[in-house]
């Protein structure tokens, strides 16, 4: 029953074309079709139906993945990260509201990927809210529209126009112009006339920001108690479920889902499903104890 329900997936030694060869294989569902087989999950829990409406709608996780290729990441994990969301949106769908299921897992699946992209950008990890989220994703877009339209570069004075189609503000609009197209600045940078002996590097200008020591203090403790407390929580999962979350989630350079699918034999969505189960058994454990804690209000 697991074979018959499995979901194709890209190795490392088939690649994405081979990959989309066999997807577009997939025959794709007439209206009624998909109608049917909606009803028969939604009312039955038919797994053969939902698996009939995850596979015939693989191509448009895989469309919509290569939009995002322009990120910098692995095309097979944004489609892996696609292909979560449209596992989330068959569940969701009920066919008695009258649209497609493609109408309705587009948004699923854009969500996925695009939440797999902010995590694995470290540029967008200093804020993540829902408008730095649009501007990161559609920023460029408005921009090379308006260069299309005016023949010119994009001048600050855009930024309203932009700020305004976008429903943002207008030192959103540039804080994120200036992530996105600023390079890096060292702070060892010397400030003044050039030289070693003139000069001061530019760390030297940042006001201290550091916590007081009894802050510190206070901020060790408690980081001590949470370790201790992962540790515990980190018992309770099986093996394999501790050597997938610890290899994912707490190594400085985390195994992607092909490396771990390979090590184990089993697909990349089995290795998130494990990576998914064990984080939450974890994120259970700890919340079961907090409320024990004195410090806790």
């Amino acid at each position: 029953m697991t074979n018959k329900l499995s979901v194709p997936a890209i190795s490392e030694k088939s690649g994405f074309y081979q990959y989309l060869q066999k997807i577009n294989k997939v025959p794709s569902l007439s209206q009624e079709e998909e109608f049917l087989f909606a009803k028969a999950y939604l009312e039955q829990n038919d797994l053969q139906a939902a698996h009939k409406l995850v596979t015939s709608h693989l191509k448009l996780v895989a469309k919509i993945a290569i939009s995002y290729r322009n990120y910098g990441l692995p095309l097979n994990e944004l489609v892996s990260e696609g292909n979560l969301g449209l596992m989330q949106a068959v569940k969701k769908y009920n066919p008695d509201l009258g649209f497609r299921l493609s109408t309705y897992a587009m948004w699923w699946i854009k969500a996925s990927i695009q939440e797999y992209v902010l995590k694995s950008w470290s540029l967008v990890k200093m804020g993540t809210t829902s408008a730095q989220k649009k501007l990161f994703f559609s920023l460029a877009k408005v921009k090379h529209k308006i260069t299309n339209l005016y023949s010119r570069a994009v001048t600050d004075q855009d930024f309203v126009q932009i700020a305004r189609e976008l429903g943002v503000t207008l030192n959103e609009v540039r804080e994120m112009d200036s992530r996105l197209s600023g390079s890096d600045l060292s702070l060892n940078n010397l400030v003044g006339n050039g030289d070693s002996y003139s000069s001061s590097e530019l760390i030297e200008f940042l006001p201290e920001t550091r916590p007081s020591q009894e802050v510190r203090l206070i901020n060790q403790e408690d980081s001590l108690n949470k370790h201790k407390l992962l540790t515990q929580a980190m018992k309770i999962l099986t093996s394999r479920e501790l050597y997938i979350l610890t290899e994912r989630k707490l190594k400085d350079s985390p195994k992607t889902l092909d490396t771990l699918s390979i090590e184990y034999k089993i697909s990349k969505e089995r290795i998130r499903q494990i990576e998914n189960t064990a984080f939450e058994k974890v994120k259970k454990f700890i919340l079961q104890q907090v409320p024990q804690s004195p410090k806790t209000i």
